[in-house]
């Protein structure tokens, strides 16, 4: 399409694309003629000063009207849709039809022509386009073999003389949505240059409209056939061809002689091919939705409104029991060809609602099959139009024609499509009850997939969530922040986790770990072992021997996962860290006094799950202010990179104790993400656990510790120590409630301590905590007394009235504590 032709030359490439002149019409709001092109005078007989300024319907192909002197259609066949519908305003969507009528060029006795009229919305008084072709030429243009030119498509819709022509060239992606911005500008220049619209097909091309060419003319072939058949077998002359028949084309019909039906089919095939393509795309179920119904409209319907059973929208998995009244129907699509608006109002999308049994909805969505209203009558428009509160939906739905098709999967109906046609476009038939429970069935398949997945992603970042902790950002003496990065977006469950344990003594255990491997199995030991820590850290358990524990626990769960994990417990008031490692990468200490950063130098240990394997646990001096930053290896190990480069960037990114916590974990993310993608090892595959502690410490100005003698006479001295202490910190409004509180649990210690010294602690933080210690080993249990027991009600005080409050064993006996939170300033 490159060179300049001659005025009605046509040029062929490929045998099925090309072009022709094009006959260009504008039409007013008026109903007159603003814009009549050299083609439209050539193909209908008029000139422009004729056309322009008199009504539209008595230049054009329009039946019933009357012709002009020398005008086109002194004869007039309507062989599809009539071109007035769109003439006075009745249609507000793109149409397209073909005509035959007498031809103004003489010795042509009947032309056949091909028509589209697509409506103007927009400034300006033109309302209206109009394009037509003579189907003759075009059919020589693209190949002698007509059958194959079913489907075209006009490319261009300007003439140079047009006043409005740069504003409309503008808009032709919209005229024509399966044109892009770059095929439009370059056909508008081709146009400009040569001086008169041309007419671009190809079999591949689809637009909203295409007019009714081919099938209806391979029927009058094959009656063409089957008559002259029969005059040879009579012994008669056959009818005349060419100009003399009633179709004015010359030949018979291919070597394959299809047939009606044959064609139609073809078509349906064609189309549910199409769709099948243009669906799917993702795994996201509202744009599969979108995909769904924007595939149908508007070539095989003016209207579709999607329904979907509420579980399947809440991602609830699949529904059980079949529909019934009940069942509420959520609206998650609506798309049309209407003005846009219209519907919005009448049924917006996101309403839900059931349907009755009286509801041909009803009967699709209980049956699973297609259910064909021909048109929808006034009785059941107001049955329709009876579920809709304050909305009359008549106007919408009245006298269309309406096919119902389930959205199956399984054999469970997971919703319907309703489709609708408008009143001037032909009805809905059996075939296209066939082809749409086709297209049902795929679009219910791959709505299936979809939702399938949605529900997956759901179970699986809900069981994340379930297993990872919501750690608190503030403990005793530390200020902590996490991160959980999942490996793949198609893997969102792994192995990887951190946590944080509240121990006595104001001090915190903090936990990293890595199950090897991923999926759910990994989750699911993961799960496992991080309850065990918990549990066992509860316990105060030394960090080499709750790995030793661990390790013992795996075996026995035999599993045959491995596992690496790094356990630390910070002390605030003796200012300490202890830590045991399994098989971990190694921390990082950065020091507040001057931003150092170091690996801590750990003995390794083997894996949790390999057994037989002692551990060793590491005391590491730390200042207030001094931050450790653990992390699993999926953070700075990449396929096929040394670990070394990750371990060092690690060191340098976390070197920044000024940075908020939060900044200073995003930090570390991106160094380390920057430092593989420049070394080209490509993105993250592995899941990572980052978890920083901020290592405040408790300063001794906030500590009062005392040893009492196991005397019921120390009970008083305890609770004098107690309320002094407080008024000095200037904790008075809650010294009754703690002096209270102090009291019982030092009674108690008196009453089943060995003779031992009693330790009485108190260590003021964001929460006021109080310790009693004892060298009786047996933990106090809640009892449940009553009104004539002398004992037992001591611990429901405290169960009462504390924050918190807890007990462990030590290596000399116990500890009983509560927590009380300070009054807000």
């Amino acid at each position: 399409m490159e060179r300049e032709i001659p005025d009605g030359e046509p040029v062929t490439h490929g045998g099925m694309s090309g072009r022709v002149p094009l006959a260009v019409v504008v039409v007013d709001g008026d109903g007159l003629v603003s814009h009549w092109s050299t083609g439209a005078r050539r193909l209908f007989g008029y000139a422009r000063e004729e056309a322009v300024g008199h009504p539209a319907g008595d230049l054009l192909p329009v039946s019933g009207a009357l012709p002009r002197d020398g005008g086109a259609h002194g004869e007039y066949d309507a062989l599809g849709p009539d071109l007035g519908s769109s003439l006075d305003g009745r249609l507000s969507y793109p149409a397209a039809g073909r005509a035959r009528l007498t031809a103004p060029t003489p010795g042509r006795e009947r032309i056949d022509v091909l028509w589209w009229a697509y409506p103007l919305v927009g400034p300006g008084p033109e309302r209206l386009l109009v394009l037509a072709a003579d189907a003759t030429r075009l059919a020589v243009a693209g190949d002698p073999d007509t059958d194959r030119v079913e489907r075209i498509a006009p490319g261009f819709a300007l003439h140079t003389d047009f006043p409005g022509a740069d504003e409309l060239a503008r808009r032709l992606p919209e005229i024509l949505p399966s044109m892009s911005v770059g095929e439009s500008a370059r056909i508008a220049a081709q146009v400009l240059e040569l001086g008169y619209p041309v007419l671009e097909f190809s079999q591949h091309d689809r637009v909203p409209v295409t007019p009714d060419w081919g099938v209806p003319r391979r029927a009058e072939r094959r009656a063409r056939r089957q008559r002259a058949e029969a005059a040879a077998a009579a012994g008669q002359a056959p009818p005349p061809t060419g100009s003399d028949t009633a179709d004015g084309y010359d030949g018979e019909d291919g070597e394959d002689g299809e047939d009606l039906e044959y064609a139609a089919v073809r078509e349906r095939l064609e189309f549910l091919n199409e769709v099948s393509g243009r669906i799917g795309t993702s795994l996201d179920l509202s744009r599969t939705i979108v995909e769904v119904s924007k595939a149908v409209v508007p070539r095989f319907t003016d209207v579709a409104g999607t329904y979907l059973r509420e579980q399947v929208v809440a991602g609830e998995g699949f529904p059980e029991g079949p529909p019934d009244e009940t069942t509420l129907w959520h609206r998650v699509a609506v798309e049309h060809t209407d003005e846009p608006g219209r519907w919005d109002d009448v049924v917006p999308v996101g309403e839900s609602m059931p349907f009755p049994a009286h509801t041909p909805f009803f009967q699709c969505m209980t049956s699973g099959d297609p259910v064909l209203v021909p048109r929808i009558t006034e009785e059941m428009g107001n049955a329709i139009a009876s579920q809709f509160e304050k909305r009359d939906i008549r106007p919408l739905i009245n006298h269309r024609s309406m096919l119902v098709v389930p959205l199956k999967a399984r054999n469970v109906v997971l919703g319907f499509m309703i489709l609708l046609r408008h009143r001037e476009r032909p009805v809905f038939n059996d075939m296209d009850r066939v082809t749409g429970a086709e297209l049902a069935a795929r679009a219910g398949l791959v709505l299936d997939n979809a939702r399938m997945y949605t529900y997956q992603e759901s179970v699986a970042d809900t069981l994340q969530d379930s297993m990872l902790p919501h750690i608190q950002p503030r403990m005793s003496g530390c200020d902590i922040a996490t991160r959980y990065l999942p490996g793949t977006l198609l893997g969102r469950v792994g192995g990887d986790w951190f946590d944080s344990v509240k121990l006595p003594g104001a001090r915190t255990a903090l936990v990293v770990g890595d199950v090897m491997g991923h999926g759910l199995n990994s989750a699911a030991m993961m799960g496992q072992l991080r309850t065990a820590v918990q549990t066992m850290a509860a316990l105060d358990l030394p960090p080499a021997q709750l790995l030793r524990n661990l390790d013992d626990l795996a075996q026995r769960l035999g599993e045959h996962y491995l596992a690496t994990c790094l356990y630390a417990v910070y002390d605030p008031i003796a200012g300490e860290l202890q830590l045991a490692n399994a098989g971990h990468i190694p921390p990082v200490l950065v020091r507040a006094l001057d931003g150092r950063s170091e690996l801590l130098d750990l003995p390794t240990g083997a894996p949790i799950g390999v057994g037989g394997v002692p551990f060793e646990s590491v005391r590491v001096r730390v200042a207030p202010g001094d931050r450790l930053v653990m992390c699993t290896d999926g953070l700075v190990e990449v396929r096929g990179e040394d670990i070394g480069v990750g371990l060092a960037t690690l060191v340098e990114s976390a070197a920044h104790p000024a940075a908020a916590m939060d900044d200073a974990c995003d930090t570390i993310i991106r160094a380390l993400a920057a430092t593989f993608s420049e070394a080209g090892r490509g993105g993250r595959k592995d899941d990572v656990a980052l978890l920083m502690a901020r290592l405040n410490g408790v300063a001794s100005a906030d500590v009062g510790h005392w040893r009492l003698a196991p005397d019921p006479s120390e009970v008083s001295r305890a609770r004098d120590l107690v309320r002094g202490q407080l008024r000095s910190w200037g904790l008075d409004a809650i010294s009754d409630t703690a002096v209270l509180l102090a009291s019982e649990l030092v009674t108690n210690a008196v009453r089943h301590a060995h003779g031992g010294r009693i330790g009485l602690r108190l260590v003021r933080s964001d929460r006021l905590l109080c310790e009693v210690e004892d060298d009786d080993a047996t933990l106090p249990t809640l009892l449940s007394a009553g009104p004539a027991d002398e004992f037992g009600r001591g611990l429901r005080i405290v169960t009462s009235l504390a924050k918190e409050w807890g007990t462990s064993r030590t290596s000399t006996g116990k500890t009983v504590w509560f927590e009380l939170s300070p009054p807000r300033r």
